[in-house]
């Protein structure tokens, strides 16, 4: 869906809070001019050739070249490096058929740093995780097939930087909405807690449909909307309306006698619609329906890669650190055949750990990625990027990362999580703190994950600030932070956090039991000192669509313990539930949801992004 969009340069009031964060910007994006005295200086173009000298005016092409070249020249080792390395990316696309990969040998060292930019403005050079599909032929009812790689199956697709939807049953009601659903039966009484076969209601489903190799996302455990599962079809029997999923859902189809919603996707049966695809994964074609109604000059794209950018140490020891990405586009990254979140029960994962329980709350290995993802990293900044279109998160810090720092960045259309940052299991080290996500723009997330989408996901990862945040758009949360209910005081390191300065806008939007601010499993254990704090923060409305089932929508909603916090100056919207739900055991100070809100205290004009912030924002 193409989204209208407006400058941002509202008149804010400055403030302490944005001049600090103004020069921090400028100390940390490698402002330092190309050619300057005794720097390495190297520029990568579209159009250079990795033959070439990697200078100005004989560019290199890619940024393995560059990478390359300081790796193998050993520039940025002790004796060497007496100032910023810096790669100039000039403007352009640049395709990314395998994913680049950074390790420890590509750091920076002696208090300086390697810098990859931009060159030419922020979002001007854009690394693009997609290739165009070509050979497009006509089918029929205005659908038209092309060939591809059966080898290299995907799991999303693109019309001209817009996100195609596979095919399905039935069909959304707009390009911006998940529902309408269908709602499985109980078929037996004995079948109450099955994960694997799923029932529809007699005359759902058409005997004449292929469902071959078709999908299901379902938000499993029916009255419970709390997550979806993507999982392919093994076989239907369309006289019971029943059908066998490959993988276990997370929850049971059913609970408390309530079925759970859910619609099929990928089947040629089902492409009706413009701008819905179908991947025929066996036969090597693709089937498209364009929207114009018309392929000429459509160019559509398919992932390549599930991540763009993988930045990774070799250990927890051994930490890629002191290296910064200012300015780039990254745009297009794939999805999986199935998801899930989590294991199903504790212990899953095969490796003992002090609290298995967390086997339930972390990532499958499978689904540990991002369109940027960051494996025992220190000092990382990204900064002023265009992040957009991915298949699953868009950026994912993954166990052992530090003062890692994510800044003036438009993150849109994202598959999964906006921002995800996943420590360690809890009790067994703490692997992931310090970082600063500030003056962030995330809109549309979870667009193929809705199910424990948030724009900013933070587990088992503390001493970090989150300031001057817009999140727009997400299925269930705008932010959370999560630990396990489990897990003792002095085990769990989701403490130190502050938040501030936090708008978040159309949040909840076909979840229940949730909040656009959201808790689970932090601080249980009294007496509860506080050691997160919350500022100045505007929620909207919280309003699911009209087939949620489950118990509600809030505000601020503290799930299972959730203690330790101190809310001050917060307002919300519309909810379906309450405003602010908790236990007794935080401080809330000027909250609309009492008595005597003083509106006045409110910082309007500092809460969301700041006018510093590079890149334009959308007005719908």
């Amino acid at each position: 869906m193409k989204r209208k969009w407006t400058s941002r340069r509202t008149t804010f009031g400055a403030g302490l809070l944005a001049a600090v964060l103004v020069t921090a910007a400028g100390i940390n994006l490698g402002t330092q001019s190309a050619g300057a005295a005794d720097c390495d200086n190297f520029f990568v173009s579209p159009t250079g050739n990795d033959a070439a000298k990697g200078t100005e005016k004989e560019p290199w092409k890619t940024v393995t070249r560059a990478r390359d070249e300081i790796r193998d020249r050993g520039l940025n080792t002790g004796p060497r490096m007496r100032c910023d390395i810096t790669v100039n990316l000039k403007a352009g696309t640049y395709p990314v058929p395998t994913t680049i990969e950074l390790d420890q040998r590509d750091s920076g060292v002696n208090g300086h740093r390697i810098i990859y930019r931009s060159v030419d403005g922020p979002g001007k050079a854009t690394l693009s995780g997609a290739e165009e599909i070509t050979g497009w032929q006509p089918y029929k009812d205005g659908i038209f097939k092309a060939k591809v790689d059966a080898s290299k199956p995907f799991y999303t697709l693109f019309e001209d930087g817009t996100r195609a939807t596979n095919a399905r049953y039935p069909n959304r009601g707009t390009e911006d909405t998940w529902s309408p659903y269908l709602t499985s039966i109980l078929y037996e009484e004995d079948k109450m807690d099955v994960r694997n076969w799923m029932w529809g209601k007699p005359g759902d489903w058409d005997p004449s449909w292929d469902l071959s190799q078709a999908s299901v996302t379902i938000w499993s455990g029916g009255s419970w909307s709390w997550f979806t599962d993507t999982i392919p079809l093994l076989d239907t029997n369309f006289k019971k309306t029943q059908t066998t999923l490959k993988h276990w859902t997370r929850y049971a189809m059913v609970n408390s006698r309530g079925g759970s919603r859910y619609f099929f996707h990928n089947s040629l049966s089902f492409l009706d619609q413009p701008g819905e695809y179908y991947l025929d994964s066996k036969a090597g074609e693709v089937y498209y329906k364009p929207r114009s109604g018309s392929m000429d000059g459509v160019k559509v794209l398919r992932p390549t890669v599930k991540s763009i950018l993988d930045l990774a140490g070799e250990s927890a020891e051994q930490r890629l650190h002191d290296v910064t990405f200012d300015g780039l586009g990254l745009q297009y990254s794939d999805f999986v055949s199935w998801y899930r979140n989590g294991w199903v029960s504790s212990g899953d994962s095969g490796n003992e750990h002090k609290y298995p329980e967390y086997d339930r709350q972390i990532e499958m290995p499978r689904n540990r990625f991002g369109a940027i993802r960051l494996t025992n990293t220190s000092n990382i900044d990204l900064t002023r990027l265009h992040l957009s279109d991915t298949g699953f998160t868009g950026i994912y810090l993954q166990f052992a990362n530090d003062h890692t720092k994510i800044s003036d960045s438009l993150l849109e259309n994202i598959g999964a999580d906006g921002i995800k940052v996943e420590g360690g299991w809890p009790g067994e080290g703490d692997l992931s703190n310090h970082h600063t996500i500030t003056n962030n723009y995330i809109g549309h997330v979870g667009e193929l994950v809705p199910g424990d989408a948030a724009g900013i996901e933070l587990m088992s990862t503390g001493n970090n600030l989150i300031s001057n945040i817009v999140v727009k758009h997400s299925a269930r949360y705008g932010i959370s932070l999560e630990s396990r209910p489990e897990v003792k005081d002095g085990d769990q390191y989701a403490d130190g956090n502050v938040f501030k300065y936090i708008r978040l806008e159309e949040t909840g939007l076909d979840s229940g039991d949730m909040g656009a601010f959201y808790t689970y499993g932090v601080a249980n254990q009294e007496p509860h000192p506080i050691k997160n704090t919350v500022e100045q923060m505007v929620i909207g409305d919280v309003m699911p669509d009209a087939s949620m089932p489950d118990s509600g929508t809030r505000g601020v909603h503290m799930d299972a313990g959730g203690c330790g916090f101190s809310f001050v100056n917060i307002q919300v919207g519309k909810v379906t539930d309450q405003k602010y739900q908790s236990y007794q055991c935080n401080q809330v100070t000027n909250g609309d949801w009492e008595a005597g809100f003083d509106a006045s205290k409110m910082e309007y004009d500092k809460i969301g992004v700041l006018p510093t912030f590079p890149y334009d924002v959308p007005v719908s």
